[in-house]
């Protein structure tokens, strides 16, 4: 017998074959592995001349091109006398940009987010938040200030989005090869053995890869738990960007806080300032707090008031869903073992999670991070407010108007998302110098000055390129994917330069309202199909998996863009990333954005339009409530006519039609005999002139520490001077004043000797004097007293109208008077009372310490 042949299948390994660069071709290496060149137009065409088609197929990945080019390539490149010089021409001014001295001045910072959007090509980012994060960073490097950012090399990412026949979102998840990124890992001081951070669960260790990412001037470390060390369970952690279940987020935010702290100190890393992004990060102070507890010695309530004085928590949303709640018995299990660490009871440590302290409530990151950080704020004026409302239970005895809880408004990195056309435009107009005045409305009312023709030929470049991107980049995967070629070639036909061009861009989430425009299709239909005035829509954007009801509203809009009389007129754009999102903001003539008021915190991506001359026509809410002005854009109202959201969307709807058809569309093809409106034009200018400098990432940077970085950084330091002698003092003033708070008795309140009552109507022009007598007994701590007007708005709820502090008349013993004598100014029906609060001059304001004690009057 003959024994049959058998072949084993063949065992491949995955190995990288590329050319060497020559020693004359180093400095693109270099380059290459610093994000500067993302937003650096010269550096950026630097690398799409070295090859055009390898840039196109790497997604404009200059790590991969390089590891792409052939020998050929090399050669041609080296020989070219021209790129040569271009080369030596970016990288001085690399260095000199690299070499300048940090600003000393201004506090230094450490930033922990859980994504950043520096470049489409690190896909460690979902959306709004991230590229928010990623534009921070970059202004960060371009203001020289001292700052390191800590966060998570995801194995997969956020998803790839595609769509099915039937419209469907499908989200894939492709595994990223580090090795082909603009980023190096980290290294022990032999080079050669990889710095692995340890960090101690409850029950075990997980072990961390650390990946630095070179971000101009400063760095960003990224844990990667995805190694061989780890369990299966652990090497999941850094796989995907807000995906697995509730336990997996919990591990997260777990290596993200602690974990990230811990990092830092094994770097040598100590900043002044330490600044969470999101409430996803707020386990950084529990490390903190171990640090100076176990580190230092400290007790728990005095790491509590140092952690405080130099901590800042950004909350970016009003939606529930943005705010992560995990069960006690979750909590336990990851971070049981801290409270004893701690000096604390468990109790203790879930209150600092809970609103209502002693309830069941689950533990809230929000609610720890406004316990552990002096200071917090909103991303917007409007969303500043919201946040009040929001966070009002936290401290019970305050009115939400009056909380600490403050606000920056977010801006836009300017460099990263104006067209390179509009860099050029700016420096030939607005002067050499224009990112060093990007804040200056002066500077860009030289705008106003430009010839209407250059502006416009400017603006209709970008244009053309948006639908030249179009066409190349999705016309072969349509054609390929369609069932009816003929109708696809007629949509990409169909995309008009001359039309009115509308993009709307953003997560598909039901608040947002993408399905606004579409409630009444007779009256769009109209709108689209008018042949002497063309207009066209441009939808983009991705549902969150587990959103079915965003991921419904995809399906809506295409199906409605398959019909015949929307069929190239409205068209949904797949995969939305920062590399379309450049495209597509610069590209369109109109930004729509139709969010559900106050919903929109911020919102950035009319921002980055307005950096290119786009113009907005959006709900005032977000940034758009303080930024839209007559003449330079449009709005729809702020006012809530219907409690019914059904028909307060059709009211919203009809208003967008008549702004449209009255407004937009005549004005944008009012061209009286040429190539474009004047009339348009100059809302443009206007737009540019009036808007854009104040919301640049320059502003919001110089917010940041006037409003919050320079005063924590000063308070913190004089609470650390003397071995923390004030922060000492003031644990122990605390502590006395809880001990004896009980002890302050009321002996006696008038007014004018007569007894008034808790409420009543306003006599103005009539003088009061109120007096209040109390009994401090124990206590020996100094008092605010208060007497607080408020009113009840049209929803029933109370509203601070005025507070007006009483004088310490008298003070004999424990027994002490005050009085305030005062005129009645304010007519109106009202509430009155007044309110008991300890004071102390170190305290950096009332929430820090919000013990209340209520008198009522009468």
């Amino acid at each position: 017998m003959i024994a049959s042949k058998r072949a084993n299948d063949p065992v491949w390994t995955s190995i990288y074959a590329y050319a060497q660069l020559p020693a004359e071709l180093a400095r693109l290496e270099e380059l290459a592995h610093n994000l500067w060149w993302v937003w650096n137009p010269r550096a950026h065409h630097l690398y799409k001349t070295l090859s055009p088609e390898l840039w196109e197929s790497t997604e404009g990945n200059p790590v991969m091109l390089l590891r792409q080019l052939s020998s050929e390539d090399i050669q041609r490149i080296t020989t070219d006398a021209a790129l040569m010089a271009e080369l030596e021409a970016v990288y001085a001014d690399y260095k000199a940009y690299i070499d300048e001295p940090a600003d000393t001045e201004r506090p230094s910072v450490a930033y922990f987010s859980m994504e950043y959007g520096l470049t489409n090509v690190l896909k460690i980012y979902s959306g709004g938040l991230g590229v928010l994060a990623g534009d921070y960073l970059k202004e960060a490097s371009d203001s020289n200030v001292r700052m390191t950012a800590v966060g998570f090399l995801y194995r997969y990412g956020y998803f790839t989005q595609t769509l099915s026949p039937e419209g469907q979102q499908q989200a894939s998840y492709e595994a990223q090869d580090f090795a082909q990124l603009p980023l190096e890992q980290v290294f022990q001081q032999d080079g050669q053995t990889p710095f692995v951070l340890e960090v101690p669960y409850s029950s075990h260790t997980v072990y961390c890869y650390v990946w630095k990412v070179k971000v101009g001037r400063i760095s960003l470390y990224l844990l990667d738990t995805d190694i061989a060390q780890n369990s299966e369970w652990d090497r999941s952690i850094t796989h995907q960007l807000y995906g697995g279940d509730w336990e997996n987020r919990m591990k997260q935010e777990y290596l993200l806080g602690m974990g990230g702290v811990q990092l830092l100190t094994k770097l040598g890393i100590k900043k002044d300032v330490y600044h969470m992004n999101e409430g996803h990060a707020a386990f950084m102070n529990a490390q903190r707090l171990l640090d100076y507890v176990e580190g230092e010695g400290r007790s728990f309530d005095e790491a509590l008031e140092l952690v405080r004085a130099s901590s800042l928590y950004t909350v970016h949303t009003p939606v529930p869903a943005g705010h992560d709640y995990f069960a006690e018995d979750l909590l336990g299990k990851y971070l049981g073992h801290l409270p004893q660490r701690l000096g604390i009871s468990w109790g203790e440590f879930v209150d600092l999670g809970r609103e209502h302290p002693g309830s069941d409530e689950k533990f809230s990151m929000s609610v720890f991070a406004l316990n552990t950080c002096q200071e917090a704020n909103g991303v917007s004026l409007l969303h500043g407010r919201v946040s009040q409302q929001m966070f009002a239970p936290v401290w019970r005895g305050f009115f939400p108007e009056e909380l600490h809880v403050g606000y920056v408004t977010n801006g836009v990195h300017l460099p990263t998302w104006a067209a390179p056309e509009w860099q050029a435009f700016y420096r030939k107009h607005l002067g050499e110098d224009f990112i060093k005045q990007q804040t200056s409305e002066e500077t860009w009312s030289r705008v106003q000055s430009v010839p209407s023709e250059e502006l416009w030929d400017t603006h209709l470049t970008i244009k053309h390129r948006l639908i030249e991107h179009i066409r190349t980049f999705y016309g072969e995967k349509w054609l390929r994917g369609s069932a009816a070629p003929e109708t696809t070639m007629s949509v990409l036909e169909g995309i008009n330069p001359n039309a009115l061009l509308i993009g709307f861009g953003r997560r598909f989430a039901t608040y947002k309202r993408a399905h606004l425009l579409f409630t009444d299709l007779e009256r769009l239909e109209r709108i689209v199909n008018n042949p002497k005035y063309p207009v066209q829509f441009l939808f983009t954007g991705k549902a969150h998996p587990a959103d079915g009801g965003g991921q419904g509203l995809i399906k809506y809009i295409l199906e409605i863009s398959r019909r015949p009389e929307f069929v190239g007129k409205i068209i949904f754009l797949e995969n939305y990333d920062m590399r379309l999102a450049s495209k597509l903001i610069a590209g369109v003539d109109i930004w729509l954005n139709t969010p559900t008021r106050p919903l929109e915190a911020s919102g950035t991506s009319g921002e980055k339009a307005e950096m290119n001359g786009v113009l907005n026509l959006s709900v005032l809410d977000g940034w758009w409530y303080e930024g839209y002005r007559e003449g330079a854009g449009w709005a729809l109202t702020d006012k809530r006519t219907f409690t019914d959201q059904s028909l307060q969307d059709k009211l919203d709807a009809t208003t967008i039609y008549d702004l449209l058809e009255k407004e937009i569309v005549p004005l944008y093809f009012n061209r009286e005999g040429k190539a474009f409106s004047e009339g348009w034009v100059q809302t443009m200018k206007n737009s540019m002139n009036y808007i854009a400098p104040h919301y640049t990432m320059r502003r919001m940077m110089d917010d940041y520490f006037e409003r919050f970085y320079c005063k924590l950084a000063a308070r913190s330091a004089r609470l650390h001077a003397d071995n923390n002698a004030i922060a000492h003092e003031l644990v122990g003033w605390k502590h006395g004043v809880l001990a004896h708070w009980d002890s302050l008795q009321i002996v006696s309140v008038s007014n004018d000797g007569h007894s008034i009552g808790s409420s009543g109507q306003r006599h103005t022009g009539s003088t009061e004097t109120i007096q209040l007598v109390l009994d401090k007994g124990a206590l020996s701590c100094d008092l605010l007293v208060e007497l607080v007007d408020a009113a009840e708005d049209d929803k029933g709820q109370l509203k601070l109208v005025e507070k007006t502090p009483l004088r310490l008349i008298d003070s004999t013993g424990s027994r002490c008077t005050y009085e305030l004598n005062f005129v009645q100014s304010k007519p109106g029906h009202f509430k009155r009372a007044l309110r008991i609060l300890p004071t102390h001059p170190e305290l950096p304001h009332q929430m820090d310490f919000a013990l209340v004690r209520w008198v009522a009057l009468g």
